[in-house]
């Protein structure tokens, strides 16, 4: 019997599904009326539309320009001081905790990835509980280390609150080593963060029911400041003997493409940390060797200086004041968008179909997520009564 030896190639894979938020944002570029209002992309917006580089951040690279001597590797953990500097900011309280490490990676993606994996290692087993809806990579992140995935509701949209009762539901019934995954701030895609009273109610579940608490804050002083964003990772650190955190500095630092994230881990002891992170780094080290120098290098220079850290923390504040500003004027247009000004960040959902985000597309050349969600601060100060008054129209309709 002759059998098909043929081997299979590159030109046997399946295709791709394409990234919805991707292809948005190709559409939106490739919209050519002139008032279009892109309110899919992540990135902070000033009130004349830009996202512009920090001010402390154009000084911070141009000292980096002058002062730097060499382009050589620095080693699979990047710039170890950038870590240590971040410590006080992300841990407040626990920074002198040692039983708690911290490593450069590129992004929060990076962080990501790194801390998912090591809990694989650790326990393949582990299912990990994800509140619906979420950020759109999560999941494909989880499920690229092989571990499962058990979705919760976490969003109410009809009231737009979160559904906290569901929430509690789903961390009582998981097992001991499950991971559940928390937005530390700034809920990316609901807006919708969890008060302090909630923080506490989850952190005693999370303890009395041994589970793995995986905190991705993205957004640190994007809602209400540096220390608030973190006081609900900070509760987890005092009450856990493990956490993992993924942070990034791209959005505070305005530093998008350059990837400066971090990877930080506590467990039961110095000696358990120190085993974790040599899994950590070796991980890093087949992934991508060392992450990019150019970002962490510039924020090390800003944290280490007295006075530009200051100034970052002014325009810091400048940002998350423009947030704020812009939640209020767009919920106090109609009573249906109130929700808007109780939430945090710069995401929120908007109690549209996908239906009607379609019509918002094609008669008004406003481009948001099929989801409804949209960038709070995604467009230009002159463009908000606009927005607002597209998506009454087609509440009403």
């Amino acid at each position: 019997m002759l059998t098909d030896t043929k081997a299979r190639g590159l030109a046997d894979l399946p295709p791709v599904q394409s990234d919805s938020l991707l292809a948005l944002i190709a559409l939106a570029a490739a919209d050519p009326r002139e008032d279009k209002i892109d309110v899919g992309v992540g990135v902070f917006r000033d009130g004349a539309g830009n996202t512009p580089i920090l001010k402390v951040m154009k000084e911070a690279e141009q000292r980096l320009l002058d002062t730097q001597v060499t382009k050589a590797y620095l080693g699979g953990a990047g710039d170890k001081q950038y870590a240590e500097l971040l410590r006080p900011i992300l841990l407040g309280e626990h920074a002198a905790d040692k039983r708690i490490a911290g490593v450069q990676t590129p992004g929060g993606c990076g962080a990501l990835r790194l801390g998912f994996q090591l809990v694989a290692k650790a326990n393949p087993k582990a299912r990990v509980l994800v509140g619906t809806p979420t950020w759109p990579n999560h999941a494909p992140i989880i499920d690229g280390v092989g571990l499962a995935i058990v979705e919760y509701p976490y969003y109410d949209r009809s009231s737009g609150a979160i559904s906290f009762a569901k929430m509690i539901e789903a961390l009582e019934a998981a097992a001991p080593g499950d991971v559940v995954l928390l937005h530390g701030c700034c809920h990316n895609p609901t807006g919708a963060d969890l008060n302090d009273e909630q923080w506490g109610k989850v952190t005693e579940v999370v303890v009395r029911r041994g589970l793995l608490p995986f905190v991705d804050i993205a957004y640190q002083g994007f809602g209400r400041g540096l220390d608030e964003d973190a006081r609900g990772l900070r509760g987890l650190l005092a009450a856990c003997d493990e956490v993992i955190a993924a942070h990034s500095c791209d959005k505070n630092f305005s530093v998008y493409r350059d990837r400066v994230g971090s990877l930080w881990l506590k467990t039961s002891s110095e000696e358990a940390t120190r085993t974790a992170m040599a899994h950590v780094l070796q991980d890093a080290r087949e992934m991508w060797s060392m992450p990019p120098d150019h970002g962490a290098a510039a924020v090390h220079i800003i944290l280490e200086d007295e006075a530009l850290r200051a100034r970052w923390l002014v325009e810091l504040a400048a940002m998350r004041d423009r947030i704020n500003t812009v939640r209020q004027r767009i919920a106090a247009a109609d009573p249906r968008l109130a929700y808007i000004a109780r939430q945090h960040g710069m995401f929120s959902l908007l109690p549209l179909s996908k239906e009607q985000v379609l019509t918002l597309r094609q008669d008004h050349a406003i481009y948001m997520a099929d989801s409804g969600r949209f960038n709070v601060v995604g467009m230009a100060d002159r463009d908000i009564d606009r927005f607002v008054a597209a998506v009454v129209e087609a509440l009403d309709s």
